[in-house]
């Protein structure tokens, strides 16, 4: 039920048990942030369905996350169930109607609502580090690949392109560590094991394209009620942290992506996180920080945060103190750590002087709670114990065909069932491979067919030299120093082939073949050079022959 200007939760009741006035959440200071708190089976999710009921009605969109498939009910018309009737005629809400919500749903794998993925750049370094638990070191390897990626232009989009780029880290880890530090080659093993846990997890499908768009979780209806966008989280709640990283993801992304607007006249969207001690468990000091400075900033730009969980020691004092709406419902106080819990609650209420708000958590039954919102100039109400009412729409979750035709119907259908692999980390990596090792493998071909070629040269002209030893007469007359006296039929052969002297012999000294000037002693000697020579040859030849007559 939504009045102008605020939310009917429920009617406050005095001391002698009658009621006393009607509690609301003024949607001015919607965006101051609230919290709700209480142990299980006290009815958190009922509180949790009419806030949503009551700012969808109001024109305001919503996220939450359905943990256990309850909340799924509230896109049906409720029924007028005994129980829920009385309860509604206990706090005097007359008429009390029937109704159904617009809803969108959404699951990360993509079972039970459209796809809802994130790239691994949007995600950012801070946040894997959390989702894998990395040491220092290990988040230290992990910004240096991010910025390396960065800087040569390498998308990173999905974990196989992590996986890519992290294996070009350890590939140049001696280059890299000369310009940003220590790449040790373990930090680099342990990221990508971490990475293989979250594919076996079935986080591969919450990483790629085309990723959540802020808008489209922004939207209204026909009829200017704000949409319900409803996180099916029975699967993901099997990986606690992945289910903790992605809500303060896409909680950041709404402060980084929405603009200044102040305090408006109602929230551009409210955000509850359910089972909000699963974002704080073990969450290192940067982490926390991180959230208390993004809950402080955003209600800026006119989004409200809810945390819900079981026990107000879920929530850090940083943050606590931020959260101005409260609704608590029972909490059990049977050790000294619960009764540790049930005081600090009591402690963060404005007193009631009618009654002990320590006393009241612990006796309260279900769907009733202590409630205490921010009133005029924010100053928080006195806290009044409050009778919850009933939803208007269906108490109880919806069966696989209603989802399904609610889902086939939605405004973003066929928007993001289809993943897309564009062109990022991983192709361009193995294309730079690819082409380095093509052109290895030309210079492996050019260098063998160089040598090829020089074989064959050499082949080549050994063969010719054999060719010239062969065509040899192998028998040639002694010069004796006279020039031309002597003969040498290899001689033609010699001056084609200098390049190929006969093994073993010292190479020839060639004649001049210039004209000189002879002088008389010259002229004289080779004269009777050839005389000898001419005398000498003829004996040789009578010798060999004996061709010449006796007495000549």
């Amino acid at each position: 039920m939504q009045e102008t200007g605020r939310i009917f939760l429920g009617s406050s009741r005095d001391p002698q048990d009658a009621i006393k006035k009607g509690e609301y959440l003024d949607l001015k200071l919607a965006n101051r942030h609230g919290l709700v708190t209480g142990a299980t089976g006290t009815g958190k999710t009922v509180t949790l369905q009419i806030l949503a009921e009551g700012f969808s009605e109001a024109g305001v969109p919503v996220f939450c996350a359905d943990i256990k498939g309850d909340l799924s009910g509230i896109s049906m018309r409720g029924e007028g169930k005994d129980f829920l009737v009385e309860r509604a005629e206990k706090i005097g809400l007359d008429p009390y109607y029937h109704d159904f919500y617009p809803v969108v749903f959404w699951d990360i794998f993509g079972e039970k609502g459209h796809p809802i993925r994130t790239t691994i750049s949007e995600m950012g370094p801070l946040l894997l580090s959390r989702l894998m638990n990395l040491s220092d070191a290990q988040e230290g390897v992990l910004n240096i690949a991010f910025k390396i990626a960065d800087e040569e232009g390498l998308l990173l989009l999905d974990l196989k392109d992590l996986q890519a780029m992290l294996a070009h880290l350890a590939e140049n880890a001696d280059d890299i560590s000369k310009l940003y530090g220590n790449v040790a080659k373990a930090s680099v093993g342990a990221i990508q094991r971490s990475l293989l846990v979250l594919e076996q997890q079935g986080a591969e499908s919450f990483f790629g394209e085309p990723a959540l768009k802020i808008a489209d979780l922004m939207r209204t209806d026909r009829d200017g009620r704000g949409i319900v966008n409803m996180l099916a989280a029975d699967k993901l709640m099997m990986n606690p942290r992945l289910y903790a990283t992605f809500l303060l993801w896409l909680l950041s992304e709404l402060f980084e992506e929405l603009p200044e607007i102040g305090d408006p006249e109602k929230p551009k969207l409210v955000f509850f996180f359910d089972e909000a001690h699963l974002l704080f468990d073990d969450a290192p000091k940067i982490l926390v920080d991180r959230v208390e400075q993004v809950v402080k900033l955003i209600r800026s730009k006119g989004v409200g945060v809810y945390f819900v969980t079981q026990n107000p020691l879920d929530v850090p004092d940083g943050v606590l103190a931020q959260l101005g709406n409260r609704v608590q419902h029972a909490l059990r106080a049977y050790t000294p750590r619960e009764q540790k819990a049930v005081k600090t609650a009591a402690e963060t209420f404005r007193p009631n002087p009618e009654f002990d708000a320590y006393e009241a958590i612990t006796q309260l039954g279900v769907g009733e709670a202590l409630v205490s919102t921010l009133g005029e100039k924010g100053v928080p109400s006195m806290v009044e114990r409050t009778l919850i009412r009933p939803p208007s729409a269906r108490l109880g979750p919806l069966n696989d065909a209603e989802r399904d035709a609610i889902i086939a119907k939605s405004p973003v259908a066929g928007q993001y069932d289809q993943a897309i692999d564009p062109e990022s980390a991983y192709e361009m990596l193995v294309g730079r491979a690819e082409a380095e090792l093509r052109q290895e493998e030309e210079q492996r071909r050019l260098e063998t067919e160089t040598e090829k070629a020089s074989r064959e040269g050499e082949s080549t002209r050994r063969a010719e030299a054999a060719e010239g030893r062969r065509t040899r007469t192998g028998f040639q007359l002694p010069d004796f120093g006279l020039g031309d006296g002597g003969r040498d039929d290899t001689k033609e052969v010699e001056e084609v082939d200098e390049a190929a002297p006969r093994r073993g012999s010292a190479p020839r000294r060639r004649r001049s073949s210039g004209y000189q000037r002879q002088t008389l002693t010259e002229t004289v000697m080779k004269q009777v050079g050839r005389t000898v020579a001419s005398t000498v040859t003829r004996a040789i030849l009578r010798g060999v022959l004996g061709g010449f007559k006796r007495g000549r």
